[in-house]
């Protein structure tokens, strides 16, 4: 497939580099312009390109910018086919940026990224930590494969996505409609915890809408609050403890 990345960092870089060694044809743009990621580009087999040209003749647009930033490539989407799929991997958390008064006041996040583009959105890649994309994908059949959530209300987006999942490294498991993406945001059982898809399909079924928030907010204060950050085990067990509680 012919894909655009909106976003170099730790997951829009990871993706390119896997989708290209799956055999994509990937474009990749950064906040700062073609020439902060030609060397990242040119030796992962990417094209660098500008925002723009990265929704240009692609089959698949993956955002992977800061969720409040989102607003501000919405005008990107105006002549984008509608057979386009958009998948967006980010995540609110209002103690690293902006505060969104509709968020706060309990507007879904991915319907809120929905109606900033002005169209339909698939969540995926949201829920997994940089470190386990970028090392603990595994090949299609691997015993406890780990698998991420996909939510979207397109079941051909979600396949896409899914495959997609799959050429990264990952299961997946349909976590349903966009109204029900609630269930893989930060602070719910299924939001980096590295789990396998029976797993995950009950960790997506045992959250509760209303703790989500308040767990997010613990487990980050909890990883900014010490003398140094935690390690990347203790991060999954945590967010594994925090978001089954009650």
């Amino acid at each position: 497939m012919k894909i655009g990345i909106i976003g170099a960092g730790n997951i829009g870089g990871t993706l390119a580099r896997k989708f290209v060694a799956a055999g994509h044809i990937v474009k990749l743009a950064a906040s700062k312009g073609p020439d902060s990621i030609r060397e990242l580009a040119e030796k992962i087999g990417a094209e660098p390109v500008t925002a723009a040209a990265a929704v240009e003749d692609v089959e698949v647009i993956v955002l992977s910018i800061p969720f409040a930033k989102i607003p501000e490539v919405a005008g990107l989407f105006s002549t984008v086919p509608a057979e386009v799929v958009v998948i967006d991997t980010s995540n609110y958390y209002p103690q690293l940026g902006t505060r969104i008064p509709e968020v706060e006041d309990g507007k879904l996040e991915s319907v809120w990224s929905s109606e900033q583009l002005g169209r339909p959105i698939i969540k995926a890649f949201n829920a997994v930590l940089a470190k386990t994309l970028a090392e603990r994908g595994k090949p299609a059949g691997t015993e406890n494969r780990i698998a991420i959530p996909v939510a979207g209300d397109s079941p051909a987006g979600k396949a896409i996505a899914q495959q997609l999942l799959d050429d990264a490294g990952f299961d997946s498991v349909d976590a349903g409609n966009l109204a029900d993406s609630w269930r893989l945001q930060p602070g719910t059982p299924a939001y980096c915890t590295e789990l396998s898809v029976a797993a995950l399909a009950s960790a997506l079924k045992a959250a509760v809408k209303g703790d989500a928030p308040r767990h997010r907010d613990a487990l980050m204060a909890e990883f900014f609050g010490g003398d140094a950050p935690p390690s990347h085990e203790t991060i999954v067990a945590r967010n594994r403890a925090v978001s089954a509680a009650r």
